[in-house]
């Protein structure tokens, strides 16, 4: 911060502290996985949150048991706020469209109650060895050629 910049926050006129910017929450979009089963829960789902400070738009979609939360909020109070007012297991949204994991059918990525396109997001580093194949893994796959299937690199 220069000197000119201090001297404009010291003579400030318009009425509010000079921190007031730092302290704003950020607009963003909350996730949230929570089981819905039917109309009752999606309407206590949504009361759960509605009344919430800094809620700009609520979204539920009862098929894909998915809440999302548009506003002014954190995501850790929201969780806790539906999880308090339901009474429901509630935890931010795990799945990602399957096309952005590089290993979409890797155990601990697939999840078979995931919605369709959806793989569970792990970004675990011991999923990470998938990445890299060993010396005797690349010497199987590449033994058989996709192009010419009667040949084989073993004769």
């Amino acid at each position: 911060m220069g000197a000119l910049d201090h001297l404009s926050n010291m003579f400030d006129c318009s009425g509010g502290s000079h921190h007031n910017h730092k302290n704003r929450k950020q607009l963003q979009t909350v996730e949230i996985k929570v089981k819905i089963d039917c109309e009752g829960c999606e309407r206590k789902v949504r009361r759960s949150v509605e009344g919430m400070k800094g809620v700009t738009s609520i979204n539920i979609e009862p098929k894909q048991h998915k809440l999302t939360v548009t506003g002014y909020v954190e995501p850790h109070k929201v969780v806790a706020r539906v999880a308090h007012r339901t009474g429901k297991k509630v935890e931010l949204w795990p799945y990602v469209p399957y096309d952005v994991v590089a290993h979409p059918y890797a155990q601990g990525v697939y999840d078979k109650k995931a919605p369709a396109g959806y793989v569970r997001y792990d970004q675990d580093p011991g999923s990470r060895h998938l990445e890299r194949a060993s010396s005797t893994e690349v010497r199987y796959t590449t033994a058989f050629s996709d192009e010419n299937t009667g040949a084989c690199a073993i004769m």
